[in-house]
């Protein structure tokens, strides 16, 4: 079997076009993807709703009881970033087992990519930055709470968050989880302004180039693996550290994420080392680019790994 994608159709839906969140990107790089071969329905996998069982590993029951039915107070709407609405609440209890299923098919081929995810901002109590529920530790936690642990080498698992913005709210929930290491490479000055602790971060200065953030990237990579020794690797390739980024505030080109990509995936590769990849953020008014930047992780899997 070719390599397996994760995707729901309802990850997009009708959606303010002049907000800052690019609702359609989703739709967007599953559409791009389909029309370049890489994505058929051979390889690509629809989840299904997250059960409530699962989501609690990572998320306080009140807290889910309140955005599932819409009883936020308005100032945890305005800390959300986005209009609650039917659709917005379905996809996003549809996206963390996205994220699960991923992960649970990259332990079985070597590594597998989810068309969505990488909400780092969510915290167990409360959204955060356009995040709601933080998939990645929902699905990190789900793995070792469940049948799922079997399929590990050992109960150790990473989180390699290349996203622009530090993934404050993946560090707090799983601060006390000996078995899973969060590693963040981040700008030093962007949001949030109050940086979590997680267990290995890595701040990259505002203004960075290619070459620096590349060898800083690969750097962080090599020492976080040697540290956690995972098992399991999920890499959220957010691709708001590009240059022309409205909330990136870094100088990588196209070129540069896409060697990113290709060296974090390589180097799986070459380890041995299965990976779930995600797409973390960014944002662009130009909704065909942005999904153009997203479709990078994609491609470069396909490259390593179907040689």
């Amino acid at each position: 079997m070719t390599l397996p994608l994760v995707y729901h159709p309802e990850y997009s839906f009708d959606f303010p076009h002049k907000h800052r969140f690019p609702m359609a990107k989703f739709r967007l790089l599953h559409q791009r993807l389909q029309e370049s071969g890489l994505a058929t329905e051979q390889n690509t996998f629809r989840p299904g709703r997250a059960r409530q069982s699962l989501l609690e590993l990572a998320h306080c029951p009140d807290y889910l009881d309140r955005f599932i039915h819409n009883k936020q107070s308005p100032q945890e709407i305005r800390r959300m970033g986005l209009p609650w609405s039917p659709a917005l609440m379905r996809r996003t209890l549809i996206a963390p087992n996205g994220t699960l299923l991923t992960a649970s098919l990259a332990l079985q081929h070597g590594i597998a990519c989810h068309l969505a995810g990488g909400t780092h901002h969510a915290h167990r109590t409360e959204a955060s930055g356009f995040c709601i529920l933080n998939d990645l530790a929902v699905a990190s936690l789900g793995i070792l709470h469940s049948q799922r642990q079997s399929q590990l080498a050992r109960p150790s698992i990473l989180i390699f968050d290349c996203d622009v913005h530090q993934g404050d709210g993946t560090a707090n929930i799983l601060k006390h989880e000996s078995r899973v290491f969060t590693c963040s490479v981040h700008c030093d000055k962007n949001f949030p302004a109050r940086k979590a602790t997680s267990d290995m971060d890595v701040e990259v200065p505002k203004g960075t180039e290619d070459d620096t953030y590349l060898e800083i990237v690969k750097q962080a990579f090599l020492t976080a693996i040697d540290k956690a020794k995972p098992a399991l690797v999920f890499y959220d390739a957010g691709v708001d550290v590009y240059e022309g980024d409205p909330l990136g505030l870094l100088n990588i080109s196209l070129d540069g994420i896409r060697q990113r990509e290709r060296t974090i995936l390589e180097i799986c590769h070459e380890k041995g080392l299965p990976v779930a990849t995600v797409i973390g953020g960014g944002y662009d008014n130009d909704r065909k680019a942005l999904a153009m930047r997203h479709s990078m992780v994609v491609e470069e899997a396909f490259a390593v790994y179907e040689k």
